[in-house]
């Protein structure tokens, strides 16, 4: 038995969420589980279908990018997820433990309007306390460099110049491509994404209704945020 099993089958469970969560359709996504302590990633193989996967076909990479274990080809966007962990995952104190990329379809819409999605309401409120960020496009010699590496690194360099803490803001748009998200956990990532594609939804809702909308003021902003975050919460058992 491998020594990454455990790994691997949360890394499969996470994506066999995506198609549950209405997240993307045929191979559109892929999730990955850390382990912060061997610096490794469990991740979906390459093109392969969701009813077709196992824990077993999870491919174990290293944030270098390098294949650890696996008979088959990591996704695609393998790179990306590696600068992700290397950058957010590795500090001291840092808690993201699974990233996952769909083409959902509002939050798609959104990163090809090259838009950050503002925060309307409450049900953003709760998750995080601004608006969803939106890298720009990256360059022409970004995409003929490395693509999937840069898009890493283009979503990192957006967080340093915005001052945005990734354990806070779990979520991103990168410009005319789609979503990001990550959390504690693969579980949790795919939570986070499917928050992240109904305030889409709901925000591009907001603009038909009322196109000079302001976002919600601060006081409700960090009431709400406060409920479920930090050492005041009081939202659910204890």
């Amino acid at each position: 038995m491998s020594k990454y099993s455990e790994l691997k089958q949360q890394a499969y469970e996470a994506n066999m969420q995506i198609p549950a969560q209405h997240l993307a359709l045929y191979t559109w996504g892929n999730v990955s589980a850390f382990d912060k302590d061997a610096a490794v990633f469990a991740i979906k193989p390459s093109g392969v279908p969701y009813p077709e996967l196992s824990a077993e076909s999870m491919v174990i990479v290293d944030v270098e990018g390098n294949v650890v274990e696996g008979k088959l080809r990591p996704s695609s966007d393998t790179p990306t997820h590696a600068v992700l962990y290397k950058e957010f995952a590795l500090g001291d104190g840092a808690k993201i433990g699974g990233i996952i990329h769909t083409h959902s379809t509002f939050a798609v819409s959104w990163a090809q309007a090259v838009r950050e999605i503002p925060l309307f309401g409450t049900t953003h409120a709760d998750h995080i306390q601004t608006a969803v960020p939106c890298t720009p496009y990256l360059s022409r010699e970004a995409v003929q460099n490395d693509y999937e590496k840069e898009t890493g690194n283009l979503i990192v360099s957006h967080f340093r110049e915005r001052k945005l803490n990734p354990e806070e803001v779990t979520m991103v748009l990168v410009g005319g491509h789609g979503p990001f998200a990550w959390g504690g956990t693969a579980e949790k990532s795919v939570y986070n994404a499917a928050v992240l594609e109904e305030v889409a939804h709901m925000a591009m809702n907001t603009l038909q209704i009322r196109a000079d909308q302001k976002p919600l003021p601060d006081y409700i902003i960090e009431k709400h945020y406060s409920r479920k975050h930090g050492p005041n919460a009081y939202y659910g058992q204890k």
